[in-house]
């Protein structure tokens, strides 16, 4: 029982002092509030070709895992210095395809930093104004007209290097189609677009036409509902 009492005294006691317990909660509350809207507008709002929803995932353990450290770190010196160092000897590496995909990871971190400074408010004053800037940067490009059926995700690999011909296929059968991805094989190309269908019979024609420029040429067709065209 006293070995129990020490460890109150010592470490709850040391914690509700350096870190008060209602503050605390607070934070990660209002961080996973925050976290949670930037990951619904990531995913129906981005653009990346990418699984929007399964990236958008990262977003909660990112921040909360950042709040925690700046919470750990702000009420020691040496524990802040001890960090650097151990950071310096770790490497992170991640393949981010997408300058989009960094700019919503850094949105992430910035409510991480805020809820671990203790500064609920700022994160959810500058998360509202972040958030009201990007919407409104959408609906002037034009990006934000909802289409909520028929919107595709085409990737063609091929072995023949005629781009013209297989854009010209795809425009003529599909009411959209934007090139967002080329890639150079050893031989051909692999090419991933967005597109909108009228009907599945132009679908149909896409395949047709398609399949028939080489025997080596393969055609996949996704479904995204959230890609914005």
């Amino acid at each position: 029982m006293d070995i129990l009492q020490q460890i109150q005294e010592r470490y709850i006691q040391e914690f509700s002092n350096n870190v008060p317990l209602g503050e605390f909660l607070a934070n990660i509350l209002v961080t996973a509030v925050l976290v949670a809207l930037l990951r619904l507008f990531y995913i129906h709002f981005g653009n990346a070709i990418s699984n929007r929803r399964k990236f958008a995932g990262n977003f909660l353990p990112l921040a909360l895992g950042t709040l925690l450290i700046i919470m750990i770190v702000k009420s020691s010196i040496a524990l802040s210095l001890g960090l650097v160092g151990a950071l310096s000897i770790v490497r992170y590496r991640a393949a981010i395809k997408d300058p989009e995909e960094l700019t919503y990871l850094f949105i992430a971190i910035g409510l991480g930093l805020a809820g671990g400074a203790n500064q609920p408010v700022l994160a959810i004053v500058a998360f509202t104004v972040i958030m009201l800037l990007l919407y409104l940067s959408i609906v002037l490009s034009g990006k934000g007209r909802i289409q909520p059926e028929g919107r595709l995700f085409i990737n063609i690999s091929t072995d023949i290097e005629q781009l013209e011909a297989i854009t010209g296929i795809l425009a003529r059968h599909l009411t959209y189609v934007e090139l967002k991805r080329l890639d150079t094989l050893e031989k051909g190309l692999d090419l991933s677009f967005i597109g909108k269908a009228g009907s599945l019979e132009a679908l149909s024609k896409v395949k047709e036409e398609i399949t028939q420029l080489s025997e080596a040429t393969r055609l996949s067709i996704i479904d995204q509902p959230e890609l914005i065209v």
